[in-house]
């Protein structure tokens, strides 16, 4: 968690996939229009808990955290974030699967 002693952090490069680059893009346009604020993002990945953040990604904290201010602000309701969520899956099932 932020401001735990944690070990070493391996730096490693590698290719980012098309998700990640896409959260690390919205993270950066929501920072620069004024939407939320880099602390915000990280008190959200702290009160995600021990458990989901440790099982989680780097990127999936991030999306996490900025999805669950969003739905706090009210600039998200809870039926659009499902909404779209079903539309994803929906895309990723292969054709003819039910």
């Amino acid at each position: 968690m932020g401001g735990q002693p944690a070990g070493p952090v391996t730096r490693t490069e590698h290719d980012y996939a098309l998700w990640e680059k896409r959260v690390d893009a919205l993270y950066t346009l929501l920072i620069r229009k004024g939407v939320l604020t880099t602390d915000e993002v990280r008190r959200g990945i702290e009160s995600l808990g021990a458990e989901a953040y440790e099982r989680m990604s780097y990127y999936e904290r991030w999306i996490a955290s900025i999805t669950n201010t969003l739905l706090q602000r009210g600039v998200l309701s809870v039926d659009e974030v499902g909404r779209r969520m079903a539309e994803v899956q929906a895309r990723q099932k292969p054709e003819g699967a039910a």
